[in-house]
């Protein structure tokens, strides 16, 4: 007799089976913009010091093509940073910038690290594409040393632009409704955004799976319109309306 898994359950695969299927893709974009990656990297910099005090390893979960751990190295020089990601594609990408990249997943038995391993984790533009983003903080938080940084960017959903969308009804940047096709917001990539996260949202998420939060800055993104570039620069000067997020916590 064949036994049938639960529904839930045969749902839930079903969808990490199409996530992956997406992800593999190599049309969908995985880099970040650069002046978040440089804004980002030069946050963790800051917070390891000079490796004259002792290397430190650095783990960029989620690498994708590996931009933003290259914007990062130069910053980060003596210091050990090591790509991981579960796509084979963006790892073989990465590889061209990251001199050690593994495969490894949030899920599905947990990074391929021991715990407390890690002095700081880089989390660039992946939260927004989980399923789990609670169990993705737990297995990062077990990876960390204790006092272990965790530099962590979203796009946020309270942009300066995202409110002037919604009181007009139209549907936010970085929101997404379908894999297939963009509906209801501007913008033409579809990138696979599952969650978004206004500032004190971020916060209290992170502080909640065991995390003091350090600081959060804002950064630009890349695809707003020429002409409003000026405007949204200007915003990461309050990083509640700021288009990206960039967060830096601490486990405790």
């Amino acid at each position: 007799m064949t036994t049938k898994a639960p529904a839930a359950a045969r749902t839930t695969g079903a969808v990490r089976r199409g996530l992956r299927d997406f992800y593999e893709d190599p049309a969908v974009p995985v880099a970040s913009g650069g002046a978040r990656s440089l804004r980002q990297a030069r946050m963790l910099a800051a917070a390891l010091g000079p490796a004259t005090a002792g290397a430190k390893t650095v783990l960029d979960v989620g690498c994708g093509d590996g931009s933003a751990a290259a914007t990062a190295a130069p910053l980060l020089a003596g210091h050990r940073l090591v790509g991981v990601d579960w796509s084979q594609d963006a790892l073989r990408r990465a590889h061209a910038h990251v001199p050690y990249v593994i495969r490894g997943e949030l899920s599905d038995g947990g990074l391929p690290f021991a715990t407390g391993s890690a002095d700081a984790v880089l989390f660039s533009e992946v939260i927004e594409h989980l399923v789990d983003p609670d169990s993705a903080l737990d297995e990062i938080r077990r990876v960390l040393r204790p006092g272990g940084h965790l530099m962590l960017s979203t796009p946020n959903l309270a942009a300066w632009y995202n409110r002037a969308l919604l009181l007009a009804g139209v549907q936010p940047v970085f929101s997404e409704v379908s894999l297939r096709a963009i509906h209801g917001r501007p913008g033409k990539e579809v990138v696979g955004h599952l969650r978004l996260y206004t500032a004190r949202a971020l916060r209290e998420f992170v502080s909640a799976s065991g995390f003091e939060v350090a600081g959060l800055k804002g950064a630009p993104f890349h695809g707003v319109p020429r002409p409003l570039r000026p405007l949204d620069r200007l915003a990461c000067a309050v990083p509640s309306a700021s288009s990206i997020l960039l967060l830096h916590a601490r486990r405790t």
